[in-house]
């Protein structure tokens, strides 16, 4: 389906997570006519991005009409510093949608009309993949068709979840915006337990990460849960069993855990606040 706004989108901020949307909005046949970047600190690369496909990047574009879409894309404490500059640019029906971590639907309103349309929004790094996974809220203020097309940006990426109770982005955050680099620790353990185990460091590289992409890609493709999985691979008595004995003891890998999200949650918290 070919992706399609009621009017202009401005993505401010072109950075990672940025340009990773606006590759996939592309992908998805946006108009890339209808997209403006504002972006004082533009790469270069991503400039020349934008002008291969003919997209006004500007510290300052010039739109033809209000934006159906303001998305924020910097990091959190620039966010809040724009804002005042986006309030002008905003039209009856734009929606804001922001994914700079920590800032709250109040924090983002605040230098806005109390009628403008906010959605917060936690994507993740796989998102640059095409495989992320955003979980949003929205303020009272956004109507169904606003929703739609929030929905439809931040799916050109992945998959999107919306919630009801703000208090949910703390642990979201703590589970699958900072869940990437817990999967990245499990790849580097792997590998230098390969090593340790007396694998080459090329040879404990290559099957560390093959492993861990390849049983993720076996977990989205499947219908059945992860602890099946696990069961599945896991011969009584066997080697996988032995090694389970390990990860699976008492305050092993599930506390862990649970204390390292926990963590990652409150400090989401404060960071919030």
């Amino acid at each position: 389906m070919t992706l399609r706004l009621a009017g202009p989108l401005l993505l401010i901020g072109a950075g990672k997570m940025g340009g990773a949307l606006l590759e996939g909005w592309l992908k998805q046949g946006l108009d890339p006519a209808t997209v403006f970047i504002q972006d004082p600190a533009l790469s270069e690369a991503m400039g020349a991005f934008a002008a291969r496909h003919g997209i006004v990047a500007d510290d300052a574009p010039e739109l033809p009409a209000p934006p159906a879409v303001i998305l924020i894309a910097v990091k959190p404490n620039i966010a809040e510093k724009l804002l005042p500059e986006v309030e002008p640019m905003v039209g009856e029906t734009t929606v804001v949608l922001s994914i700079a971590a920590g800032r709250t639907l109040e924090s983002l309103s605040r230098y806005l009309p109390d009628t403008v349309a906010v959605v917060r929004a936690m994507p993740n790094t796989p998102a640059s993949v095409g495989q992320g996974i955003t979980v949003c809220i929205a303020n009272a203020n956004v109507t169904e068709e606003q929703r739609r097309q929030c929905d439809a940006l931040l799916s050109a990426v992945g998959e999107v979840v919306w919630v009801e109770d703000e208090a949910l982005l703390d642990p979201v955050t703590a589970v699958s915006g900072s869940g990437p680099a817990y999967v990245f620790l499990l790849a580097e353990c792997l590998e230098q337990a390969g090593i340790d185990a007396g694998l080459s460091p090329e040879h404990a590289r290559q099957l560390a990460r093959a492993t861990v992409a390849g049983a993720g890609a076996l977990l989205a493709q499947s219908d059945e849960d992860a602890a099946t999985l696990r069961k599945n691979v896991t011969s009584p008595g066997g080697t996988t069993a032995a090694a389970l004995e390990i990860l699976m003891g008492e305050d092993a890998l599930k506390g862990l855990l649970s204390r390292a999200v926990a963590a990652a949650a409150k400090r989401s918290r404060e960071l919030s606040s």
